[in-house]
C-alpha cells in the first residue's frame, strides 16, 4: 500500500500503526515553558491541518490499516482546530475499529463541542487527555490563559456524554501540594485515569520562579537508543503539514539545520546515526538511563478509576 507522498518514517510505511497528527498550532493558553512561548524555537505563524489536507495526504486505505490515531502535537491544542470534531469523525468513518484519542487543555470550545466528542471518544481504548495542574488556585500559574471552571464544565459535558477522560497533572513546587487533591476530584469526576509527571524542560527552559519539585533530577539519557516511533510503529504529521519521523522532531519544525534537514529527508541515516552520533532530539528523548528513556521515565505515578 503506498501513500500518496513520500513519507519520512523510521519503519516501512505498510508497516504503521499509529498517526500522531498535530492538527494546529493555535492555542488560547501561554504556558511559559511551551515551544510556542519561546523565541529561538522560530514559530512565528499559525499553521493548521483541514480534514481536505488531511485526506490528500493520506488515502482511505492507509487509515484502514490504523490501530490508532491521536491529535496531540507541539506547539498547539487540537481543540483549537477549526475541524477537530470533523477529522476524528472522517477517521472513525473510514475504519469503524480505530482507537482515537486527543491531548488538550480543556478550555476552549463549548458544551456542544465537548457532548460531540465525549460520544466520539467513548469506547473503551479511546481517550482524552485533560492536561489540568492543579486546582482553582493553581491551574494557571503554569497554564497561564485557561480557565479552571472551563475545564471543569467542558471535563463533566464530556464524560457525561460516555467519554474516556484522563487528567494528567506536570508537577511543580508551587503546586506539589495539590496533588492528592487533584487525584481525589478526578476520581469523583468520572476521570477513568490520573497520571503525574515532572517535565524535564526545566533544564532545557529555565525559569526563575518555575521550578521542578524537591529530589527532582534529569536522568542522564546516555545509554542506547530505544526509538519510540519504532516501538509502537507510528509516525507524525506536524501543523504545517509537515511529515516527520516523529513527534520529537516536531519542536524543531521552525528552525532546521542543513545537517538535520538532511537526516529527516533521509530517516536511515537517523537509524545509522544512533550507534555512534545520534541527533540531540533522539539522544535526550529515547537515550536509555536504567533501561528505560525519558519518555518512559516522565510519569511519577499513573492510578487507574476504571
Amino acid at each position: 500500500m503506498d501513500l500518496p507522498h513520500m513519507v519520512p518514517t523510521l519503519i516501512p510505511q505498510h508497516d504503521i500503526r499509529v498517526l500522531h497528527l498535530e492538527l494546529t498550532t493555535r492555542c488560547q493558553a501561554a504556558c511559559p515553558q511551551c515551544d510556542r512561548m519561546i523565541p529561538d524555537r522560530g514559530y512565528t505563524q499559525d499553521h493548521d491541518l483541514s480534514l481536505d489536507n488531511i485526506k490528500s495526504l493520506f488515502s482511505e486505505d492507509f487509515v484502514r490499516q490504523l490501530d490508532k490515531m491521536f491529535a496531540c502535537g507541539t506547539f498547539g491544542d487540537p481543540a483549537a482546530a477549526a475541524e477537530c470534531l470533523e477529522i476524528f469523525q472522517w477517521f472513525r468513518s473510514v475504519n469503524p475499529n480505530i482507537t482515537l484519542g486527543m491531548n488538550t487543555n480543556g478550555g476552549l470550545r463549548n458544551a456542544a463541542f465537548w457532548k460531540s466528542m465525549g460520544s466520539l471518544l467513548s469506547r473503551p481504548r479511546d481517550y482524552c487527555v485533560f492536561s489540568i495542574d492543579g486546582m482553582a488556585r493553581t491551574n494557571d500559574i503554569y497554564r497561564r490563559g485557561v480557565m479552571w471552571h472551563k475545564v471543569m464544565l467542558n471535563a463533566e459535558v464530556f464524560i457525561d456524554a460516555g467519554g474516556r477522560a484522563h487528567w494528567d497533572m506536570l508537577i511543580f513546587d508551587h503546586n506539589k501540594h495539590e496533588l492528592e487533591n487533584c487525584k481525589a476530584h478526578a476520581g469523583r469526576m468520572g476521570f477513568v485515569r490520573f497520571r503525574s509527571k515532572i517535565s524535564a524542560r526545566h533544564q532545557e527552559v529555565p525559569i526563575s520562579w518555575l521550578n521542578p519539585p524537591p529530589g527532582f533530577h534529569t536522568p542522564d539519557n546516555s545509554g542506547p537508543i530505544q526509538c519510540h516511533a519504532q516501538k509502537e510503529q507510528s509516525m507524525y504529521v506536524a501543523a504545517t503539514g509537515r511529515i516527520l519521523p516523529c513527534c520529537f522532531f516536531g519542536g524543531e519544525v521552525f528552525r532546521w539545520t542543513d545537517s538535520l534537514q538532511q537526516m529527516v529527508d533521509d530517516p536511515d541515516s537517523i537509524i545509522r546515526s544512533w550507534p555512534h552520533d545520534p541527533p540531540a532530539v533522539c539522544k535526550h528523548n529515547c537515550g536509555t538511563s536504567r533501561e528505560k528513556t525519558q519518555f518512559e521515565q516522565q510519569f511519577v505515578e499513573e492510578t487507574a478509576f476504571d
